[in-house]
C-alpha cells in the first residue's frame, strides 16, 4: 500500500520524496464503499482539501463510471473484499467550467474562492487552468489587479510538465510574456518582445495550433491507472515521464502565440512552438494579484481578424472528448476486463 509519493523541493529536482500530508493509499476493503461515503463536491467541482500535483506524480479526481461493464457484479460480489478497485470502474472527473486548478498549482499561491483570481507569495510559482487545448485557435485574458513594487508576472501557455515551482518559460514546456520590461521567455531564455504591462492592464493570449499528424485528437484515458484515496476522494495517479516526453517534442508548422495589451496586438511572441496540450498558465512573483477571464465576454476583445474560440468553450468539448476516450478503452479491452472480472 502506498504511503509516500515523490514531490519537488526545488526547481530542478523531480525525484525528492516525503510523506504525503493526507491519507493517500491503495484502495482496499473500505474503498469499496467509496461511492456512498464520498463527500459532496463544492459547486466548482473540486475538493477544497486535495493532493497537489507535484514533480514526479500527478493526481486526477475520479468518479464512478455508471457505464463501466460489470459494475453491478462488482458491487454485489464478496470476492473483491480487501482488493483494490479496478480503475476502469471509474472515470476522470472533467470540470464543467474552466477555472484555475486548485490541485494543479504551487501550494504557496493563494487562489480566490471563485477560482478566477490568484495572488503570489515570495518567489515565482505557477498555476494552470483546469482545461487544455491541443489544436485550434484559442484565447484567454488576464487583468493585473495589484502589482506592488518588486512583484511581477509571467503569463501565457504551459503544458502539463511546465514546472510549478518555477516561472512559466523556465523549461521547454511553457511560453510566457513577462510584465517587467515586456520580455518573453522560453527555456529560460529571455528576449525583448514589447513594452511591459502593469497594474490595471488587461493582457490577452492567443494560441494557434494547426492540426498535424502527431496531434492528439482525444485525451488520455486513465482507466488503466491505479486509484489512490485522499480525504475520502479517489484519484488516478499518473507518474511523470519527463525524459520520454522531451524526446517526443516537435514543433508545429504554422503555430504561434500572439499577445495583446488592452485589446491591442503587441505582436507574435513565439512561432513554430512545440506540439502538445497547453493550459492557460500564470506565474507570479511576490504578492502580485491577477484575475483571469476565459470568456465568452472579454474585457478587451482582441483587435484581430483571426477567428478564435474563447477558452470557456473547451469545457463542454473536454467532457465529450474524455467520454470518447473512455468508450474506446472499454470497447478495446472488453475481453480482458471480462477475464479480470472472473479471475479476481
Amino acid at each position: 500500500m502506498m504511503q509516500t509519493i515523490p514531490v519537488s523541493s526545488g526547481v530542478k529536482n523531480r525525484n525528492t520524496k516525503r510523506k504525503f500530508p493526507g491519507d493517500v493509499g491503495g484502495v482496499g476493503k473500505k474503498g469499496r464503499n467509496a461511492d456512498l461515503n464520498t463527500p459532496k463536491l463544492p459547486s466548482h467541482g473540486y475538493p477544497l482539501d486535495h493532493p497537489f500535483n507535484k514533480d514526479g506524480y500527478r493526481y486526477l479526481l475520479a468518479e464512478p463510471d455508471p457505464h463501466a461493464p460489470f459494475r453491478q457484479e462488482f458491487d454485489e460480489s464478496s470476492d473483491w473484499a480487501g482488493k483494490p478497485i479496478p480503475g476502469w470502474l471509474y472515470r476522470t472527473l472533467v470540470p464543467s467550467t474552466v477555472l484555475l486548478a486548485l490541485h494543479d498549482s504551487a501550494p504557496q499561491l493563494k487562489i480566490s474562492e471563485d477560482r478566477l483570481s490568484v495572488t503570489g507569495e515570495k518567489g515565482y510559482c505557477t498555476v494552470r487552468a483546469t482545461h487544455c487545448i491541443s489544436k485550434g485557435t484559442w484565447y484567454w485574458e488576464a487583468t493585473i489587479d495589484n502589482m506592488p513594487e518588486g512583484s511581477a508576472a509571467r503569463l501565457g501557455w504551459g503544458q502539463d510538465y511546465a514546472n510549478l515551482q518555477a516561472p512559466l518559460g523556465y523549461d521547454k514546456f511553457g511560453y510566457s510574456w513577462r510584465s517587467k520590461k515586456g520580455t518573453k521567455f522560453h527555456e529560460s531564455a529571455g528576449k525583448k518582445f514589447s513594452t511591459g504591462y502593469g497594474e490595471g492592464d488587461t493582457v490577452g493570449f492567443l494560441l494557434i495550433l494547426p492540426e498535424v499528424v502527431t496531434t492528439k485528437r482525444i485525451p488520455q484515458t486513465y482507466k488503466d491507472r491505479p486509484l489512490v484515496k485522499f480525504k475520502s476522494h479517489l484519484y488516478y495517479e499518473e507518474k511523470d515521464n519527463v525524459s520520454e516526453c522531451l524526446k517526443k517534442l516537435s514543433t508545429v508548422p504554422g503555430s504561434k502565440m500572439m499577445c495583446f495589451k488592452n485589446g491591442e496586438l503587441q505582436g507574435v511572441a513565439f512561432e513554430e512552438i512545440y506540439g502538445g496540450s497547453y493550459y492557460p498558465t500564470l506565474s507570479l512573483h511576490k504578492s502580485a494579484t491577477v484575475s483571469v477571464n476565459f470568456g465568452p465576454n472579454f474585457k478587451f476583445a482582441p483587435n484581430t481578424d483571426i477567428v478564435y474560440k474563447a477558452m470557456n468553450q473547451k469545457a463542454e468539448e473536454a467532457i465529450c472528448e474524455q467520454t470518447m476516450a473512455d468508450i474506446i478503452y472499454l470497447t478495446e479491452n472488453e475481453g480482458k476486463l471480462r477475464l479480470d472480472n472472473f479471475v479476481m
